[in-house]
């Protein structure tokens, strides 16, 4: 689940107040210690300068039994925790306070020496105060009592000269350091939480709603809206983004309807062309049939023109047995020339399905025993006695889904057109025979001749369309080779050679297995 920006602003801006405040509470709750700790320590030391001074006073109109009650009466809370008398040689003369605090008072002071030093007791740290006396000091003190007895009585005994040495305590623990950081680090909680609570408003106000209002009515859009209703709230760049984007969803409508409006004028256009297509295929069509009505009418028109002259001629009589037996086979040739002109327009109207031969010849055929009986047929012919024929078959031409009679009859096609197209001296034919790259044979069948012009290469396989000269060809040779071929599976068409002659390309599907 991924966290909304007003989320994510939020965790970051608490992380920036977290690295913010936390090492500003503890530099400040640390600042706060150290300085009443000071402060502390201070008190401490005026507090101990003032009972040592004191005690001192008293010291010289009292004796020692009377002033152990002074000694206790100085301790406290918030005052002493241990006070100890020494002499003028720096030997403890006595002490107050509690025997594990008291043992931290040095046993024994150097006379007349000024101590103010830190020291650990059994209950945490302590300031000594070690103020000492001098002789000069009590008899002004002694002239100063009220009681008049006390201070002849003072005059009479020898002045006392020593020091008192009194434990202040300043642990951090007994400094009232606590509330004041609860304090602090309340008030650090409360503006930050603040803080926080009012980015999340401002965030809202400023940033989310409006953006949540331009998603809205960027669905709105998307869901058939005409035009997209951008918020006005919020600060000045969502402002303008959605000015923007209001713009761009305008600019998309009309480039919508200008797209919509030339789709439909390309459907139109395209409809135009369908129509005018296949007008196109019908006149293609019935050109297609008017030239092969005028070929076929002109290639039996001769021949029947023929055998109706030599009808009448041996109707009129008057001929000798041996001419009424030439006009006869004269007839028959005219006769067995329609007969083949119709057999090879049928052979083109109706190739035997998938290339197969008549009934009880194999489906498959061998190039290669193929053009061995092509060449032993064409070889004997006068065309070829003058051409030279170079054969080139692969080993590993597969057998191919045709008939050998119908292989034997496309090859014958192809080779007796190029005997027809290369000249009489120097004439070249070429048979090559390789395996196809996806499998069957490919056949080439290349002659050294002029080659085919380009107006007639795109028809020279329709029936009927032939280069050669009038009552040389029929134009069906090549029309009944391609009929043959596609009904196999397979295609003819023909490319220039390397010599410029013309080179027809045969593919052959393989032979099911």
């Amino acid at each position: 689940m991924r966290l909304g920006i007003r989320l994510q602003l939020l965790f970051a801006l608490g992380a920036l107040l977290v690295l913010a405040f936390v090492p500003l509470f503890f530099a400040v709750a640390n600042l706060t210690r150290a300085t009443m700790v000071g402060a502390r320590a201070s008190s401490a030391r005026a507090i101990g300068r003032a009972i040592a001074g004191h005690v001192a006073a008293a010291r010289a109109s009292r004796s020692a039994p009377e002033l152990s009650p002074l000694l206790e009466a100085q301790l406290g809370p918030d005052g002493a925790s241990a006070i100890g008398v020494y002499d003028a040689a720096g030997a403890l003369v006595d002490r107050a306070g509690e025997p594990e605090v008291a043992a931290a008072l040095p046993a024994s002071l150097e006379a007349g020496a000024e101590v103010l030093r830190a020291v650990r007791t059994a209950r945490g740290g302590a300031l000594l105060v070690v103020v000492p006396e001098h002789a000069r000091d009590a008899a002004p003190r002694a002239e100063a009592a009220p009681d008049t007895a006390r201070a002849e009585a003072a005059r009479a005994r020898p002045p006392q000269v020593g020091s008192v040495a009194v434990l202040v305590p300043t642990d951090p623990s007994t400094v009232p350091s606590a509330p004041l950081v609860r304090i602090v680090a309340l008030y650090t909680g409360v503006v930050a939480l603040a803080l926080l609570v009012f980015a999340y408003i401002a965030m809202t106000r400023l940033v989310v709603r409006p953006v949540d209002a331009l998603s809205q009515a960027a669905r709105r859009v998307a869901g058939g809206a005409r035009d997209l209703e951008a918020p006005r709230a919020g600060a000045r760049e969502l402002a303008e983004l959605g000015a923007s984007l209001a713009h761009m969803t305008g600019r998309l409508r009309a480039d919508e309807e200008s797209l919509r409006a030339k789709i439909a004028e390309v459907e139109r256009y395209a409809a135009d062309l369908k129509s005018a297509q296949e007008r196109l295929v019908g006149s293609e069509r019935l050109a297609s049939v008017g030239r092969l009505a005028a070929g076929l009418a002109h290639e039996i028109g001769n021949p029947i023109a023929a055998i109706l002259g030599f009808q009448e001629l041996l109707l009129a009589g008057g001929l000798t047995p041996d001419e009424e037996r030439e006009f006869l086979e004269r007839m028959k040739r005219e006769t067995e020339r329609i007969h083949k002109i119709l057999r090879d327009l049928l052979d083109f109207a109706r190739p035997a399905a998938r290339g197969a031969g008549d009934a009880g010849e194999e489906p498959s055929g061998s190039v290669a025993e193929a053009l061995a009986d092509v060449v032993s047929l064409v070889s004997p012919q006068k065309a070829f006695r003058a051409v030279e024929l170079v054969r080139d078959v692969a080993p590993d031409v597969p057998p191919v889904q045709l008939s050998h009679g119908r292989l034997v009859q496309v090859l014958l096609n192809l080779l007796l057109n190029a005997a027809d197209a290369v000249p009489r001296a120097g004439g070249r034919v070429w048979v090559r025979a390789s395996r196809a790259a996806g499998g069957g044979a490919r056949i080439e069948v290349e002659d050294n001749g002029p080659g085919i012009a380009e107006a007639v290469r795109e028809t020279l396989f329709e029936p009927f369309i032939t280069t050669k000269e009038v009552g040389e060809g029929t134009g069906l040779g090549l029309a009944v080779c391609r009929g043959l071929v596609e009904a196999a599976g397979g295609a003819i068409g023909v490319e220039a050679g390397a010599e410029g002659g013309a080179r027809f390309v045969v593919q052959l599907p393989g032979a099911a297995g």
